[in-house]
């Protein structure tokens, strides 16, 4: 497989063949896989999957507290927030209220706090799902809804996105959003304009305040993006902004 794609004009003819744009993914801490004897750190494969469908390429970063990011993302093109286990309610000022909160890394937290007002304050492209839109609703201080009442577990129902549907990328509004979240927005930070609700009233996705292209959705667009054309279209938007 290439680490270039080919460019094309109107009339199909390859003009020339760029770069795929380098996306960095914040790796996610497992304590054990298949393939390591200990612990290890993952990125979903599906998701690297789907970066790369749409033109781009998909690199895994390992989350290290007090990271320079203007030195470590030199040569990245965008960054994309993944979806993970939950935050510590004391990044948003609470303390923990529910016996369902799991897999909390404080320095997980850390690390993707910063990174989040690093890209945003330095206009890179900014392509957030799940617990990246969730981490990025706390980083620019808002708040989350520790456990839903009804948790969206392998739950897939249609999404209308209410404005902004053509930046997002989508040819049409309204997509089928696979979801596996417990967690939700509550207070909504500055910063963060709703583009979409779920039929329950919760929002599923939202427009980033940055001089960069920046979403953020709370469903997982990787799970179905290659039976789903929504879902690609989003990722070809992202990595577009990126190139």
């Amino acid at each position: 497989m290439s680490n270039t794609i080919p460019v094309y004009n109107d009339f199909g003819d390859t003009i020339m063949a760029r770069q795929r744009p380098r996306i960095a993914i914040v790796a996610r801490f497992a304590e054990s896989t298949s393939v390591t004897r200990y612990e290890g750190i993952v990125t979903a494969r599906r998701l690297a999957e789907a970066v790369w469908a749409a033109g781009g390429e998909p690199l895994t970063f390992l989350a290290v507290e007090g990271s320079d990011w203007s030195e470590r993302l030199k040569g990245i093109d965008g960054v994309l927030m993944p979806g993970g286990a939950d935050i510590d309610p004391r990044n948003y000022g609470q303390e923990p209220q529910s016996s369902e909160l799991y897999g909390i890394d404080p320095m997980q937290d850390s690390v993707d706090i910063s990174l989040v007002r690093h890209v945003i304050a330095n206009g890179i492209p900014l392509l957030a799902i799940c617990r990246g839109l969730q981490i990025t609703n706390v980083a620019l201080g808002g708040t989350l809804t520790q456990h839903m009442d009804n948790p969206h577990l392998h739950h897939v129902a249609p999404v209308t996105v209410e404005s902004h549907a053509n930046e997002l990328g989508l040819s049409h509004p309204t997509v089928a959003a696979s979801c596996y979240h417990h967690q939700a927005i509550d207070e909504l930070a500055d910063g963060l304009t709703v583009i979409a609700r779920a039929t329950e009233g919760h929002i599923e996705a939202v427009k980033i305040d940055s001089t960069a292209w920046a979403f953020g959705v709370q469903w997982h667009p990787e799970d179905n993006y290659d039976t789903e054309g929504g879902q690609l279209e989003i990722f070809e938007r992202f990595v577009r902004a990126a190139s």
